[in-house]
């Protein structure tokens, strides 16, 4: 299955850019801080968003409207005060078609699953507000990434395909914490 291949090809990523963005989460000490960091998230997501809205249609994925999106974090931001002014360079992996699109949606999506511990950690930082973002689809989670593996593992289902779409994904995660080492070399 493609998203398990995507998981295991991308671990090293993944976990690079986690301990860049759980760096940046620990030194947040005020919900302008708090909103800092959420700019980069923004920007990052807005511009895939961008790339992939050409080939990600409810025809591909059905609940499209009801996916988590950077609205909420632009809102989440508002809510702390902050605004959208201002942001990080990011920039997007080159999308060409569906697999490719539904490859860099991979991270995204997941991020999901890691948002109720960076609300935890949030919390512990006395940050109670402009969490709406982390927290996902609540309850419905791991019903909504399911879905979403589904259709990626529908698009990918041949196996020639995989190490591509790895490559998309490490490309995503790896541009995505590229915003954050902008970020972090500034201040």
């Amino acid at each position: 299955m493609l998203h398990q291949n995507i998981k295991e090809s991308t671990m090293p990523a993944h976990q690079k850019v986690e301990g860049i963005i759980v760096r940046q989460l620990k030194a947040v000490r005020s919900e302008a801080d708090y909103a800092e960091v959420l700019k980069g998230f923004y920007a990052y997501f807005k511009a895939v968003e961008e790339a992939i809205a050409p080939y990600i249609t409810t025809d591909v994925l059905p609940d499209l409207a009801e996916r988590r999106n950077s609205s909420y974090i632009k809102r989440d931001i508002e809510e702390l005060g902050g605004t959208i002014d201002n942001l990080p360079l990011a920039t997007a992996p080159q999308v060409n078609n569906v697999l490719e699109a539904l490859s860099a949606l991979y991270v995204l999506e997941g991020s999901i699953m890691g948002g109720p511990y960076i609300v935890q950690m949030l919390n512990k930082y006395g940050i109670h507000r402009g969490t709406s973002f982390f927290s996902g689809y609540g309850e419905d989670s791991g019903k909504m990434w399911a879905g979403f593996t589904a259709v990626l593992n529908q698009h990918g289902a041949d196996e020639s395909t995989f190490a591509h779409a790895a490559e998309i994904a490490n490309e995503t995660f790896y541009n995505f914490g590229e915003v954050f080492a902008s970020v972090t070399s500034e201040n």
